[in-house]
């Protein structure tokens, strides 16, 4: 099968082929994919990182060669840990930004080579595979405090429930799936909410049943998560107890354990 790379800063990826379809997540610069399907103008990928399956337009397609998506596959990634910065194409000499979280293929001394490209970094730079203890995850997530949420979203600009602990646990390590209900199948559920610790994932259901909330515990009584934007309320064993309007936001389903 054929393989892609994004080389935007963000790259909406939607659940149907068209533009006014809902976007399921975002592609951030770096992610590489394979290709599922060609359609209208429209490319079905799956996303190496987390196995996701959704359309992009075929306009932000980039090939990227059997041998080169191999390896990367093969080789631990890097991420870029500046929330934002300057990345520099030296193809057509033009600078755009990238964000936290974005990956850095074949990144060596500033430089990523792959391709036809030359692009130029000089941000932070973080291993993908360095498991980090849960005072970096907390302080990852305060990061993105104040960030607008966005269905689908997984950046500072723009963020929902789940890619918000994704890309936490992400830039520390820990590789979770995109969606709440696909995260809620990791870990060892708690059966008291005294049991739980800083960097449990609570999960939250609706009225059917259906898990339609993550966030990521601070302590047995706060919780940080993505609900209008990143914020911190307050948690107890009925569930999120929103502060500005003082009632509960979501019911309590299961605190997993993932750490």
């Amino acid at each position: 099968m054929p393989h892609g790379i994004c080389l935007f800063s963000i790259v909406p990826a939607r659940k149907e082929p068209n533009n006014t379809s809902e976007m399921l997540t975002q592609l951030l610069f770096g992610e590489h994919y394979t290709v599922l399907e060609n359609k209208e103008g429209w490319i079905r990928v799956k996303t190496a990182f987390d196995h996701y399956e959704c359309w992009i337009n075929a306009k932000q397609h980039q090939a990227l060669s059997d041998t080169n998506f191999k390896h990367l596959q093969k080789h631990p990634q890097l991420y870029s840990n500046d929330l934002v910065h300057t990345m520099y194409n030296t193809l057509n000499r033009l600078s755009f930004p990238i964000l936290i979280g974005s990956s850095l293929p074949f990144y060596d001394n500033k430089k990523l080579s792959f391709e036809a490209f030359v692009f130029e970094y000089d941000g932070q730079v973080i291993q993908a595979n360095d498991k980090k203890p849960v005072k970096e995850i907390l302080s990852t997530a305060f990061l993105f405090l104040n960030s607008p949420y966005l269905w689908g979203g997984k950046s500072p600009f723009g963020i929902d429930c789940s890619g918000f602990t994704q890309m936490v646990y992400k830039l520390n390590g820990y590789v979770l799936p995109r969606d709440a209900y696909q995260q809620v199948e990791l870990g060892s559920p708690l059966s008291f909410v005294d049991e739980a610790e800083a960097g449990d994932l609570a999960f939250f259901d609706n009225e059917e049943g259906k898990i339609v909330h993550v966030g990521i515990l601070l302590n047995k009584q706060e919780i940080i998560h993505a609900s209008g934007s990143v914020r911190v309320d307050t948690f107890d064993h009925y569930g999120i107890f929103n502060k500005d309007t003082k009632k509960y936001t979501h019911m309590l389903r299961v605190i997993k354990r993932i750490l």
